[in-house]
């Protein structure tokens, strides 16, 4: 696979400092049930990295220990797929943390998964779920084939537990990514028309879509170098930068912990290798600090944070603006 690294930090981004650390994003491990062109962690059914019970342990004793954090939010890979999942959801949620899965809702429908939605349920865990096109021929081209009619069958499940139900508090949000090294359209009328869709041919129903831009690291930024698009699609990602966009950037109230417990300043730089570090160049784990040592630090910028910036910004909420 053709790294990016090198070119990105030839790249210049305003410099950021981090804020009250408020969520833990946790890759549980890059194993998936799927393989998917656009997908920044180049996960997949051939990965073994997996987040072990002891590192699950630090966390819980990190939460407990910085009461300003009051979301997990989980994802991989399918991070369903690591054994200990529901036990960090059971001990997070009776902590009253707020909880959200990245779920890429095929994994609904596999075999030793069916009672996992109605885990989720029970638990009150908010659901966002990767359907990147509300059209067939384009989610199975991104994808895989058969992806969408199981994604299709995993969100009917959702909602016959009541996600995205008006007037239920179970959340489901969809993600859209463009098909290819473009900006994702304006999020509002792009979640009217899936809302549309979806319930007309469907009958199904969710809470808000959020559009993410296409980072250009891992299997998505090796495809655009191969294909030698890789610094026009860079330039798009410059030249649509909003300042304004800046405060809102995730980076600056959430941490990212890999499946050793390595911290890093997002899910990017996590599989860029760009570690969080002390002030000594030291890389910093969950099991040696706390989130007020985090508070005010310098956070690791290269050129795939135009992604973030570029046009209505783009975060792990969606749109910025």
């Amino acid at each position: 696979m053709l790294a990016t690294l090198p070119l990105l930090r030839k790249t210049a981004f305003p410099p950021l400092t981090r804020s009250r650390i408020e969520t833990l994003q946790i890759n549980l491990g890059y194993r998936c049930n799927q393989q998917c062109l656009h997908c920044h962690v180049n996960a997949g059914p051939k990965r073994t990295e997996e987040m072990d019970s002891e590192t699950i342990d630090a966390i819980l004793r990190f939460v407990d220990a910085n009461p300003d954090v009051r979301m997990l939010d989980l994802t991989g890979g399918a991070p369903e797929l690591n054994p200990h999942f529901r036990r960090l959801v059971t001990a997070a949620r009776a902590r009253g943390l707020r909880v959200i899965d990245r779920c890429n809702l095929t994994i609904l429908s596999e075999p030793g998964y069916e009672t996992l939605a109605e885990f989720l349920a029970e638990h009150g865990v908010e659901v966002v779920a990767s359907l990147p096109c509300y059209l067939e021929d384009n989610v199975n081209a991104q994808r895989g084939k058969g992806v969408f009619e199981a994604s299709i069958n995993g969100l009917k499940q959702l909602n016959a537990l009541g996600y995205g139900q008006p007037g239920n508090a179970l959340t489901l949000n969809l993600v859209f990514n463009p098909q290819g090294a473009v900006l994702p359209p304006p999020q509002a009328p792009l979640e009217a028309a899936y809302k549309t869709h979806l319930n007309e041919h469907f009958g199904i129903v969710f809470n808000q879509l959020f559009t993410l831009a296409n980072m250009p690291i891992q299997r998505f930024g090796s495809t655009l170098l191969s294909k030698g698009s890789f610094n026009r699609y860079m330039d798009l990602l410059q030249s649509a930068h909003r300042d304004d966009n800046l405060p809102g950037v995730m980076c600056r109230t959430q941490i990212s912990i890999d499946w050793q417990g390595n911290l890093y300043d997002c899910d990017f730089n996590q599989m860029l290798e760009m570690h969080t570090e002390d002030a000594d160049g030291r890389r910093l784990n969950i099991r040696q600090i706390t989130a007020q040592q985090l508070e005010g630090g310098r956070i690791q910028v290269a050129g795939h944070c135009y992604g973030c910036t570029a046009g209505q910004g783009s975060s792990c909420g969606g749109a910025l603006s």
